[in-house]
């Protein structure tokens, strides 16, 4: 089911009906590859944001997880964007209609500049940020959403591929025996390792700045339980033995709130194989959308899956190569505590 029944109209009689306001007719439709995303306008000038998710990708209870994760936030200070609740308080809505149904929530609209970290401040701050959001994170699990482990969600990811019969048949076998391969040499590296809330997308995509006010965090449509350092090696402009002292300063940052735990940066390399097989899955799961193959062409090719299998190589070396990215301590004159 895709949002071909989701008109403007119905855009607009949703927003106005669940939450009791009048509209002026605005509506500005914002990029978003998996969900929709408009920019509405009551009569008083209040801009808003509607967001409508994606029908089958997230269960009710998933996205209540990530209201009350970002909720959890917003009540401890940390500053992100929350759901706008109705007058019962609820911040998830649906529209029903014969043809298909389609859960939706209100925020308000707050923008801001890319924030690029130039100085050791600067990724300092990103470390404070982060665990600001983990110590809300802390307060309780996430009952419906995924656990960020190799043989959890890596697996399911290359079971959905595989099940979907998008794989080229003359290179399927290598492609699922590379990632049953790298997920059992990967999973021993997360015992013992405590998972808390997390964004799991936090990437300087999604860190705004707004001058006025400071750092603001966006977009928990992807949280999950998961190591805090997932929050962190999104954040690096490179492989992380190639920038640890941008890591250090991070988690130097982070520990001024929270303590680290330093075994978390063998997981990166891990880590990053997880991402890059969540969005091969996130690809399949959009493949049949009409603008997929104007932004994606030749995806699903032979040759695609073979660039893909050569990437997923390389990623198994890394994880060999650099178990440990801290592991020199001069860290470009940074030490480590």
């Amino acid at each position: 089911m895709d949002f071909d029944a989701l008109t403007p109209e119905l855009v607009l009689l949703a927003v106005e009906q669940a939450f009791d306001l009048r509209l002026d007719g605005t509506i500005t439709p914002y990029p978003s590859y998996i969900n929709r995303v408009y920019g509405v306008r009551t009569d008083e000038g209040e801009e808003l944001i509607v967001k409508f998710y994606r029908p089958d990708r997230w269960s009710d209870e998933a996205i209540a997880d990530e209201h009350q994760f970002v909720l959890d936030c917003s009540a401890a200070d940390v500053p992100v964007v929350a759901p706008i609740g109705d007058e019962d308080g609820d911040t998830l809505h649906e529209l029903e209609l014969d043809e298909a149904s389609y859960l939706y929530a209100l925020y308000p609209r707050m923008g801001g500049r890319n924030f690029d970290a130039e100085r050791d401040e600067d990724w300092h701050r990103l470390g404070v940020l982060v665990a600001r959001c983990h110590l809300a994170g802390r307060i309780r699990q996430a009952q419906s959403r995924v656990i960020c482990h190799p043989r959890q969600v890596a697996h399911s990811y290359v079971d959905f591929i595989d099940r979907t019969g998008v794989l080229h048949p003359e290179v399927a076998p290598r492609f699922i025996d590379l990632c049953h391969s790298i997920i059992d040499k990967t999973a021993p590296l997360f015992d013992g390792i405590g998972t808390i809330r997390i964004h799991g997308d936090c990437h300087r995509g999604n860190i705004l700045d707004r001058l006025d006010t400071g750092l603001l965090v966006i977009d928990f449509d992807d949280m999950m339980n998961g190591p805090a350092v997932q929050d962190l090696w999104l954040l690096l402009p490179d492989y992380a033995h190639l920038c640890r002292r941008e890591l250090l300063l991070l988690i130097d940052g982070y520990e001024e709130f929270l303590p680290f735990d330093r075994r978390e940066v063998r997981l990166i390399e891990a880590l990053r194989f997880i991402r890059m097989i969540y969005f091969l899955a996130w690809q399949t799961q959009q493949r049949d959308d009409r603008a997929f193959l104007e932004h994606f062409p030749g995806w699903g090719s032979k040759a695609f899956w073979e660039r893909e299998i050569e990437d997923l190589s390389l990623q198994y070396t890394m994880i060999d190569e650099y178990p440990d990215p801290l592991n020199d301590d001069s860290a470009d004159g940074f030490p480590a505590r």
